[in-house]
């Protein structure tokens, strides 16, 4: 008699597909597809955009000829449209059959960094009394205290 379990007739499973693979597949991967090959060709440009501007511009289509870029304030616009010539004939040796660059403003900005930076607020006196008091608890009770020796 043999220990073996009972083998089933069902065939196995394949090995798991990537997640990444699943998404790509047709018909729904083509708006994927398009968005990371959007994606490379805006890091591809992107080093050829003047260095201020380059953190407030983003690539967002390339379509019959046209670059689309976003700019966070009308500012960047100005300057981008500026740079407009370098950037077509950068997208023009890579392959692209760039003839015109579209700016637009976006309402809001582009990356996280833009955000503006919270000032800290002072302490209260109260809670200035209640750190005292938690770091007052922590201390050694053998150490002598740094306020008595001034």
């Amino acid at each position: 008699m043999s220990d073996s379990k009972p083998r089933s007739n069902r065939p196995r499973p394949s090995t798991p597909q990537a997640a990444l693979d699943a998404l790509l597949a047709e018909p729904s991967g083509g708006p994927i597809r398009r968005a990371l090959w959007l994606d490379e060709l805006d890091r591809r440009l992107h080093p050829h955009l003047p260095h201020p501007l380059a953190a407030h511009a983003r690539l967002a289509n390339f379509d019959n000829g046209r670059l689309v870029f976003v700019v966070d304030t009308p500012v960047w616009r100005a300057k981008l449209r500026l740079a407009a010539p370098e950037l077509l004939n950068v997208a023009r040796s890579i392959g692209l059959d760039a003839t015109e660059l579209v700016v637009k403003t976006a309402s809001a900005p582009l990356a996280a960094s833009a955000q503006p930076i919270r000032k800290a607020t002072p302490m209260s006196a109260a809670a200035q009394q209640a750190l005292q008091a938690a770091l007052a608890s922590l201390k050694d009770p053998g150490s002598p205290d740094p306020e008595d020796a001034a």
